[in-house]
């Protein structure tokens, strides 16, 4: 991937889904990472594979400010570092055993990661905040024609559900995009439903201009 890829921004997950103390996979253009709240509720993100036997991290646990690999325990600190090795209590881990820092900020509900750290912030959705995040086995140009939407720097501005909706996209490159949906901000519940069945409606028919070609 070039460079330029590494060092942007891309919307991989609606805060709402990362409560503190959990870890969730997510995906950048160029790598799996895990996706984790401390207990405090900074947001970290790491490269998704221990160091040690290769286990994808994202099936850990957080346990307070650290994230522990499921398979033998070691333990990570929010700057990647291992922090302690369970079957070698005594043993102070050296600082070549590191499982990755990425960059993550988050912005209007929606987390944002990148390979490299970006030299400008994410865009501000003004007005807008998250509703959800779905993928769809379809290309950008499917999910477009699909929703009738307008794209614009990146996005996809449409109708759905009767709401002025704006669609994220985090083009997995493997025939998946994944889509995050900003709903004006204060929704009513019930609004915020249409949205979601829209949503349902809009994947079901990109999907389907695939299977027709």
């Amino acid at each position: 991937m070039a460079a330029d890829t590494d060092a942007r921004w891309v919307p991989i997950a609606v805060s709402a889904d990362i409560p503190n103390g959990t870890v969730v996979p997510a995906r950048l253009p160029t790598r799996m990472i895990a996706v984790w709240r401390a207990a405090s509720g900074d947001l970290y993100a790491n490269a998704d594979r221990c160091p040690h036997r290769g286990m994808r991290l994202s099936h850990g646990f957080v346990r307070g400010q650290t994230l522990s690999c499921i398979y033998h325990g070691w333990r990570f600190g929010s700057d990647g570092a291992c922090q302690k090795i369970p079957a070698h209590p005594a043993v102070e881990p050296p600082n070549t055993i590191n499982c990755g820092p990425l960059p993550m900020t988050e912005a209007n509900g929606v987390v944002w990661g990148a390979a490299v750290s970006p030299a400008v912030a994410p865009d501000q959705f003004t007005g807008h905040n998250a509703l959800r995040s779905l993928v769809i086995a379809a290309s950008v140009d499917a999910i477009s024609s699909a929703c009738k939407g307008r794209r614009v720097d990146g996005t996809i501005r449409a109708q759905l559900g009767g709401q002025n909706t704006i669609l994220l996209m985090n083009d997995y490159g493997s025939g998946e995009v994944q889509v995050i949906a900003l709903v004006p901000s204060g929704i009513s519940a019930p609004n915020g439903m249409k949205v979601s069945t829209a949503l349902e409606v809009l994947r079901r028919t990109a999907e389907g201009m695939g299977d027709a070609a």
